[in-house]
């Protein structure tokens, strides 16, 4: 069933170009591999993270400064990109694990806004006018990125590949272990695990996906601002799982999905101006409805009625 389902998916993503802007369905796969990295952490790890924003605008702001003046090709750009993602979270993950709870949400939230200033005062970031007119280049020198279908093929080959490898973490024996802290970290220190090294671990994982998600969406839309590295970025991430299915493994895509489409739609209309109490809305139906979101309230009717 699942393997029919992912193929399925499958089929849709690669038609999908045929009746829908291109542009706009790679925005939703950079949001939804965004949404999918946060996921591992808060879903499987129980980390509730309020600064994953940070890693979004790292991957960005270093693919779009290495594109615009090293000559890079785009691959490269984006591997650089991610590993400078993943090294930050590293060093926040070291610091933000040693922390529980609401503690451990704080902290991620104040070394967050350490980085959100850093790249306000930054010249290269080009501050609140952010960093304009990134290239995107030709991927291995030959293939030219400057099509719009042509991209959103080549970002759907990136969140497959983001999508496998947080799907295969999920189900390794790492994996168990995460689930195993989330659901009674007493018992897995009792049993030998050392807890705080199978976070930091997960806490890198996550971040350097986010930064591969923000690296990506820099070359999408030629540009990486401060709104990638905002807090509203890591609240929007936190709606986007919530609204998907924490815990799941499609939820975030769900998630990405239905909050980018309602900024893509209501934001040009007369609603524009109420975007954000339509979304909070949601967020509230969702929570007070449907707590497992829509992929896990759909799971739980498919096993109780069929």
């Amino acid at each position: 069933m699942k393997k029919m389902t992912l193929f399925i998916l499958l089929a849709l993503a690669l038609l999908a170009p045929l009746a829908l802007y291109p542009v706009f369905l790679a925005k939703i796969l950079c949001f939804a591999l965004f949404a999918a990295a946060f996921n591992l952490l808060l879903g499987f790890a129980g980390l509730l993270s309020f600064g994953h924003a940070a890693f979004l605008g790292t991957g960005g702001y270093v693919t779009g400064w290495l594109m615009i003046n090293s000559g890079l090709t785009p691959e490269l750009a984006i591997i650089a990109g991610t590993l400078a993602g993943g090294l930050l979270g590293a060093v926040y993950g070291k610091l933000a694990v040693k922390r529980e709870g609401i503690y451990f949400a704080m902290v991620t939230l104040a070394l967050a806004q350490l980085i959100f200033f850093l790249y306000v005062q930054a010249p290269f970031t080009g501050g609140e006018d952010g960093m304009q007119g990134v290239p995107r280049g030709a991927l291995f020198g030959l293939i030219d990125l400057s099509n719009n279908t042509v991209m959103y093929y080549f970002v759907l080959a990136i969140f497959i590949f983001g999508f496998w490898l947080i799907n295969r973490t999920v189900h390794s024996p790492f994996g168990q272990v995460l689930k195993a802290i989330r659901e009674n970290e007493d018992r897995a220190i009792s049993l030998g695990y050392n807890v705080h090294q199978y976070k930091w671990i997960a806490f890198i994982i996550s971040a350097a996906l986010a930064s591969l998600a923000g690296a990506t969406k820099c070359l999408v839309f030629e540009l990486a601002s401060l709104t990638d590295v905002h807090w509203h970025m890591s609240g929007e991430v936190i709606l986007m799982t919530l609204v998907g299915g924490v815990g799941t493994i499609f939820g975030p895509l769900v998630g990405a999905g239905v909050v980018v489409t309602m900024q893509n739609y209501l934001s040009g209309g007369e609603l524009g101006n109420y975007l954000h109490i339509i979304m909070g809305a949601v967020f509230v139906i969702c929570v007070l409805s449907f707590r497992s979101g829509i992929v896990g309230q759909l799971a739980k009717f498919r096993r109780d009625n069929f």
